[in-house]
């Protein structure tokens, strides 16, 4: 977790280790989106900084990492502090670093630029450099791309350099990927300095000129907006302006990043995640942005985007229900009832598509539940023309989240005096399911008792097909074999299958969804163990002292608001795969407002009364 980041909210960031290393080959200064919010690519690798304090040179390598509206270095030199702060101009493919320096002996910093040209994905690519002086700083231009990269300063002086070094990723060899790079030294910008002073340097392939001092004042100014939207508390605040982070454009409408560094935008991702990231800090013009950009082809959603070539892969059978689930939350916050208008032929769709048969086996069996081939549920990892966790047929949550949109779109027909078949078909749906889960499955076919987090959906659902005794069995049961203090495993240690660390010697996928711990569900664990207490005040203390406070305790003070994919099932718990994932910080923040808070959305009495379960 000692990473940093920042973002642009097109899909490009700044990112490095507290000690600002690069450890991953996904690092740097600068990496840009050009083809929003896909096709990243690295263009500074890093800044290498060294201050001259008469004879003595010290490099600047361990600063004191701090987070309040944006990351801050400081370090403590003699007779010299000097703050480092890192941001990015919102819609901009562009870093600005600020420099605020306390001095009162001259000084000498100088700043080498280690420039890179290749997609994130990849290493080794054969590029070369031509730098032109401008005005404003140095052009620099490419051979394999056409981009310029503009290194924007005043008051300094620039040398030239041009020598290449070899770069090493630790991360990436420990994940047995490529791991080995190269960059070039463009050169070294040299600053004399003699009394207090703050200035910027600018990093960009945006043709245009900034004011850097007022591109900080609009950033921060735009950052605390989002928090006086919000109109949460303190203790809140790092998670709402993380949340910020993964909005971005896609076209003319938002997405969501499904995690940071290497995740597209992912339609499961964004739509688990679309309470916790708009709907609870208030923003809900983005909710609706998102819902309505969000286009279905044959019933099915563009489950995720390739960041080279842009193309859709149309293949979860969860991501279409929650759609639909979505549209209700983002109903019960705003009561904007002629968005339901607007939307109906694509929800209708998907109940159609889902009821007659559409791609991926997905379809409406005898017994009235989900049929579908294996790798389409969230748990979709494919090696080697393996699916580990195949979970095909009819896996427990898919029919949890089709009962609830079939008595969503039961609602909605009302509410829109439209013909409403949804509710007769719901109830056929429940009889069949309760008649076949007389143990906790969590396929229904096969008869899979793996003690797996998918039933939790089950409880956490506005719409449950299940008795109360049934859900409570199923919490605890969970609770007991599944939580950890950063979320529950998707395998029971008990399980002989259960891989207990991501490295290991096996594939790190076969550990992923069979042991290894995920945040995000812990969103619905809090959500169903407080829904069947009655939402009782000491069950909610209790939920946050038990649940959620021994996370928070290990992020410590300096946590900059952003939650891991993954950690490891075993202790030490050690966190793994992205360093900042859309649902992990979209379902705790939500569950810690609605569940925890019970901040309920405003609405939610009005059209959860219109029906009973």
């Amino acid at each position: 977790m000692r990473e940093w980041i920042v973002t642009n909210g097109i899909g490009g960031y700044a990112s490095l280790t507290y000690s600002n290393t690069i450890t991953r080959k996904f690092h740097g200064l600068l990496i840009a989106s050009l083809n929003p919010p896909v096709d990243r690519w690295v263009f500074i690798s890093n800044i290498r900084e060294n201050i001259r304090i008469g004879d003595t040179l010290y490099p600047l390598k361990e600063g004191v990492f701090s987070f309040n509206i944006l990351p801050t270095f400081t370090y403590t030199l003699p007779s010299l502090t000097l703050r480092k702060t890192v941001f990015m101009p919102h819609k901009e493919n562009t870093t600005i670093i600020r420099y605020d320096i306390k001095t009162d002996k001259p000084i000498t910093i100088s700043h080498k630029i280690l420039v890179n040209s290749r997609h994130f994905y990849d290493t080794y690519i054969p590029f070369s450099i031509q730098q032109e002086r401008i005005d404003e700083g140095i052009k620099i231009q490419f051979n394999n791309i056409d981009k310029k990269l503009y290194l924007l300063f005043s008051s300094s002086e620039y040398k030239p350099e041009e020598s290449w070094i070899t770069l090493q990723y630790p991360v990436d060899r420990i994940r047995n990927e490529n791991w080995e790079d190269h960059a070039v030294y463009s050169g070294n910008i040299y600053r004399n300095i003699s009394s207090p002073c703050v200035y910027y340097l600018i990093l960009t392939v945006e043709d245009k000129r900034y004011d850097a001092a007022e591109e900080y004042k609009k950033e921060i100014h735009r950052r605390i907006n989002l928090i006086e939207k919000s109109k949460l508390s303190k203790q809140l605040h790092k998670l709402v302006l993380a949340a910020d982070s993964f909005i971005v454009q896609r076209n003319s409408g938002k997405s969501v990043i499904a995690g940071y560094h290497w995740f597209s935008d992912w339609s499961r991702d964004t739509l688990i995640s679309l309470p916790g990231l708009t709907l609870v800090t208030r923003r809900y013009e983005i909710a609706r942005e998102i819902l309505k950009s969000i286009q279905p082809k044959n019933g099915l959603l563009p489950n995720t985007f390739d960041d080279k070539n842009n193309t859709p892969s149309y293949n979860s059978v969860d991501a279409p229900l929650w759609y639909i689930d979505r549209v209700f939350q983002y109903i019960k916050y705003t009561n904007d009832i002629d968005f339901l208008e607007e939307l109906w032929d694509k929800l209708e769709s998907i109940i159609l598509a889902y009821r007659n048969g559409t791609l991926h086996g997905i379809h409406m069996d005898e017994d009235y539940l989900i049929s579908h081939d294996p790798g389409l549920t969230w748990m979709d990892v494919y090696i080697d023309g393996i699916y580990p966790t195949p979970r095909s047929r009819k896996a427990v949550e898919i029919q949890a989240l089709w009962y609830n949109a079939l008595r969503i779109m039961s609602l909605f027909s009302k509410i829109k005096d439209r013909e409403d078949w949804y509710e007769e078909l719901a109830v056929k749906v429940k009889k069949q399911f309760i008649d076949r889960y007389d143990k906790q499955y969590d396929v229904i076919d096969t008869r899979d008792i793996s003690c797996r987090p998918n039933k939790v959906f089950l409880v956490s659902l506005d719409f449950s097909m299940i008795d109360e005794d049934m859900q409570k069995s199923i919490v605890e049961d969970i609770e007991k074999n599944l939580l950890t203090i950063f979320g529950l495993r998707t395998l029971s240690a008990e399980d002989p299958r259960y891989k207990g660390v991501y490295i290991g010697e096996y594939h790190r996928d076969l550990a992923y969804h069979n042991g290894m711990v995920w945040p995000w569900l812990l969103g619905p664990f809090i959500t169903s163990f407080i829904k069947i207490h009655g939402y009782n005040d000491k069950k909610r203390e209790y939920a946050y002292k038990e649940f959620l406070s021994p996370m928070l305790h290990v992020f410590g003070e300096k946590w900059n608001g952003f939650i891991p994919e993954i950690f490891d099932g075993d202790p030490p718990y050690i966190p793994r795969g992205c360093i900042a994932q859309a649902w992990s910080n979209g379902e705790i923040l939500r569950s810690w407002v609605e569940d925890i808070l019970f901040i309920r959305p405003r609405y939610e009495s009005l059209f959860l009364n219109e029906i009973s379960v």
